[in-house]
């Protein structure tokens, strides 16, 4: 088997979990993922830090990366650019890790037409009240922001027939270890597995011939 990660997109509504579900999974299996560090222009909140959380970028800054094409991807979202540079991630396929990405809608569909292979994930909570509850339980938001991220939540449903796969975040831990599972299956697909599939075979033909294998 080939032995190059997947990429996988995890998008969701804002509140969904979804940095928590990519972060404990790097956490369980450190030797498997990669966590994608986007860059954004959005301001920094409590608790983030430079390099971990995002790359904080001006919007002048930000511009420059698109023009030197450094980024895999990128969109606006709330009145913010987010991004994805480039190398980071490519560095780590070649490693064999799964890379893991979280990004918006937009971005989704521009990764999953330069990689048609890439995973696309999309996470939300049970319901739209629970979704609510846990954006005004942030305290990171006003009311006219929660309001604008809704407005988008909506549109991000609409759109959300382009992904693979649903993942509902009720139960966190029971969430990362489905996410986990749907992404081993994955890569289990036959068309990563060829090259086993191969090997087997040219060791039959070699038997066949009187050959040890």
């Amino acid at each position: 088997m080939k032995n190059s990660g997947l990429l996988i997109v995890l998008s969701g509504f804002a509140g969904s979990g979804k940095g928590t579900i990519m972060k404990k999974l790097t956490a369980a299996y450190p030797d498997r993922y990669a966590l994608s560090v986007s860059a954004t222009t959005r301001s920094i909140r409590p608790g983030e830090e430079e390099g971990r959380d995002y790359f904080f970028k001006t919007k002048e800054e930000f511009e420059t990366m698109i023009r030197r094409k450094e980024l895999l991807e990128y969109a606006t979202y709330v009145g913010n650019y987010y991004g994805t540079p480039k190398k980071y991630v490519e560095e780590q396929l070649s490693t064999g890790k799964h890379v893991l990405l979280e990004i918006e809608i937009q971005g989704a569909i521009q990764i999953k037409a330069k990689f048609p292979d890439t995973l696309l994930l999309f996470v939300t909570p049970p319901s739209a009240k629970t979704l609510l509850n846990r954006m005004h339980g942030r305290g990171t938001e006003s009311e006219d922001e929660i309001r604008a991220r809704m407005k988008r939540a909506i549109e991000e449903a609409q759109g959300s027939d382009v992904y693979d796969y649903l993942i509902i975040n009720d139960d966190l831990d029971q969430c990362v270890e489905q996410t986990n599972r749907i992404i081993e299956n994955e890569r289990c697909r036959m068309k990563y597995c060829l090259e086993d599939i191969y090997i087997i075979e040219e060791d039959l033909k070699r038997y066949l011939k009187g050959e040890e294998i």
